[in-house]
């Protein structure tokens, strides 16, 4: 059984009612409450009272369907947050040198789905066997890490000495000072 509940004209802006209706999306009921009881954000209390209204709906639907629901057992199956319109709550604030700046107060329309069906389970998150587990565990364990921290850098193959005989010198002093090494 499904049961909704939408508060509309809420005072606030609608992304910041998101960031308080993404953290009980998914949850159960009575986690759902702790989390927007605890929440210091201003939209957390209306978004609590629509959770509540949602919750009776369930109750009062449960009764003409002549079915028993434990509140206990529904969880937030859906929740999103609209916006709202700003035609009416348009300010002035006072600007400097004279000048007024135009403000935009928002709106936002809450709806909260609450079902008691059971919770759909993720993909990755199924039960492995145990015996999976250690086998990978032990395989991620002997895998090397790539990239400049896995191979230092190779040391130069031929000594310094060796290259500069075959290098040619550039200018005359260097072959000077080169024939007067290799004599000693």
């Amino acid at each position: 059984m499904e049961a909704t509940a939408s508060a509309k004209y809420l005072r606030g802006s609608a992304q910041k009612a998101r960031l308080v209706v993404d953290m009980i999306r998914g949850k159960d009921v009575n986690q759902a409450l702790a989390i927007l009881r605890f929440t210091k954000k201003r939209a957390a209390s209306s978004i609590e009272k629509c959770m509540r209204s949602a919750i009776a709906n369930a109750n009062e639907a449960a009764e003409k369907a002549n079915i028993s629901i434990d509140p206990d057992e529904l969880w937030v199956s859906k929740a999103f947050v609209d916006r709202g319109p700003t035609k009416n709550r348009r300010r002035v604030r006072p600007a400097p040198q004279g000048r007024a700046y135009r403000e935009q107060r928002h709106f936002c329309h809450v709806t909260i789905l609450l079902s008691n069906d059971a919770k759909p389970v993720a993909k990755g998150a199924k039960e492995k066997s145990a015996e999976a587990k250690p086998a990978k565990l032990a395989a991620s364990k002997r895998k090397r890490r790539g990239g400049a921290a896995a191979a230092p850098r190779a040391k130069r193959a031929t000594p310094k000495k060796e290259e500069a005989a075959t290098e040619k010198p550039a200018t005359r002093k260097a072959s000077k000072k080169k024939a007067k090494t290799e004599e000693e």
